[in-house]
Order: structure tokens, then C-alpha cells, then sequence
């Protein structure tokens, strides 16, 4: 494990004065604390060094909100880490910083280009079904556009639906990230496609592998419908931010969950010790 949860002692005192200052200021801020209070751990377990963050900054940020991180670092076929040499080495470099260390898994080819060893140096891996190819052969990656084919609107959501609940049965993975995300194309039908029916698919998939649900706090996804589901099935969740730039933000969406769900600290999940 990269680290034991909490502050550096060096710098607690002063983290608490600058939460203190900062959360009377912003109401978001002024909630985590009082989350925190009650036993709450809240950690972005998908944080990301893009668009020149550093380490450094995103620590000095951790100080100011009090929500602690997970940094992940994409690890799969067209992404800087592509063989266990770059993979070791992304964990040498991070290794001696106060946050978990996360492997992100792109695409479904990353299981078999490391090997199971080093992937369990990190404190936890995640993926989603983010990029796959479809029933005609075609490689997608839902985020952008221009590489996305849905020819029946019905059949593309039974290939999703397959695609997320077989990632679940046979990838090693702790949490499922980006989780209900749909295609530009597909967002406006949110509600409608993703049926009680397909929810189910992918909680008793999450449930039945201990894979942990991640509450988005940049897609606003899940739903609050399928979280309660979820929550009632017995399903883990994470709250992460998958920032795409340097701006971290404070978890707004997924703290505001908590509230509108149910959620007890005991819901979150956790990383063990591998």
C-alpha cells in the first residue's frame, strides 16, 4: 500500500487551519467536513496528474478541501504505460506520496499485457467499458463521437450491458469507473435506456465479483435510481472525479449522493492490503 490513510503529521495542523478557513467560505467544502466528522472517509479515487498538475498541487488541494486521493495512472494499448517495465517504473517515481496509487486499465487488451505481480503493486486497479468492440467488429471509445456506431439504439445498450457485466466476471479489477456512462448521441435517452432490467445486469455482476460502483462526480452518473438499487442489492461504492485537466473540483455530485441515497460510510468502498 503506497500509504496509511490520513494527513502527513508534519502538515495536519496546518491542513486543518486551511480547511477550516476554506469550508466557511463554500458549502460544498463546510458538508465534507461534517462527513468527515461522522465517520465518513472521502477520497477521490480517481484523481489524475493531466493538464500539468502535479503531485504537489494536487496534495496542496487535498489540504484545502480535506477530501484525500487516489491517483490513477492509464495503463492499456495507446496510453503511456503499455508493459510492466513502464508500469514499475510509474510506481517507483509515486510511490513515497501520501495517496493511493491506482492502475487504470484501458480497453480489454490490458489483461494480458501485465503481468498479475506488478499490476498488485498498485493499491487498486479500475476500469469501465469506456472502449470495446462491437458485435460488427468495430473498436469504440464512447467519449468521443466520431468513433462511436450505434446502428439500433436497444441492440447497442444489450452489447454494452454484456460488455460491462463480462468485464465484471473476468477482468481483475476492484472498482467499475465511469459507471452507466452512454455516448453523446445516446445521453438525452439516459432514463429510458438504462431499464430496471440493465441496472440489475450490472449491480448483481458488481455485486457477485466484490467490484466496487463508482459514483462520478464530472458525469453526474450513476443515476440516484440506480445507486439506491444498488445500495439495496448490497453493492460497494467509490466517489471519483476522472478529472480531464487540472482541476480537481470537490466531488459535488457524488457527495451530494450520500445524502439523497442513503449512504453510510460502511457503503464505501475500501482498499485492502494486497
Amino acid at each position: 500500500m503506497a500509504f496509511i490513510y490520513g494527513c502527513n503529521p508534519k502538515s495536519e495542523k496546518k491542513a486543518e487551519t486551511t480547511q477550516d478557513e476554506t469550508a466557511q467560505q463554500n458549502p460544498i467544502l463546510q458538508k465534507i467536513a461534517e462527513l468527515k466528522e461522522a465517520g465518513y472517509e472521502i477520497i477521490d479515487y480517481h484523481g489524475h496528474l493531466k493538464g500539468g498538475l502535479t503531485m504537489e498541487e494536487l496534495l496542496e488541494h487535498s489540504e484545502e478541501t480535506g477530501i484525500d486521493y487516489g491517483v490513477a495512472f492509464n495503463a492499456g494499448v495507446g496510453f503511456p504505460i503499455t508493459d510492466d517495465s513502464s508500469l514499475v517504473a510509474t510506481y517507483e517515481e509515486y510511490k513515497d506520496y501520501p495517496v493511493y496509487l491506482a492502475m487504470q486499465a484501458e480497453g480489454r487488451e490490458w489483461v494480458n499485457m501485465f503481468s498479475r505481480d506488478k499490476i498488485a503493486l498498485f493499491d487498486y486497479v479500475f476500469t469501465d467499458a469506456m472502449t470495446w468492440t462491437d458485435s460488427k467488429g468495430r473498436r469504440m471509445r464512447l467519449w468521443m463521437p466520431e468513433e462511436v456506431f450505434v446502428d439500433d439504439k436497444e441492440d447497442f445498450m444489450d452489447q454494452l450491458i454484456s460488455k460491462i457485466t463480462g468485464i465484471m466476471e473476468t477482468e481483475p479489477i476492484d472498482i467499475y469507473v465511469n459507471s452507466t456512462f452512454l455516448p453523446e448521441v445516446l445521453q438525452p435517452e439516459y432514463d429510458a435506456l438504462w431499464t430496471e432490467e440493465r441496472m440489475d445486469k450490472v449491480i448483481d455482476a458488481a455485486v457477485a465479483n466484490n467490484i466496487a460502483i463508482e459514483i462520478n462526480a464530472r458525469y453526474q452518473i450513476p443515476s440516484a435510481t440506480f445507486i439506491k438499487r444498488a445500495k439495496a442489492a448490497g453493492a460497494k461504492f467509490s466517489m471519483g472525479t476522472n478529472n480531464p485537466a487540472n482541476e480537481l473540483g470537490t466531488l459535488d455530485y457524488s457527495i451530494q449522493m450520500i445524502d439523497e441515497c442513503g449512504l453510510e460510510p460502511g457503503d464505501f468502498f475500501k482498499p485492502v492490503q494486497r
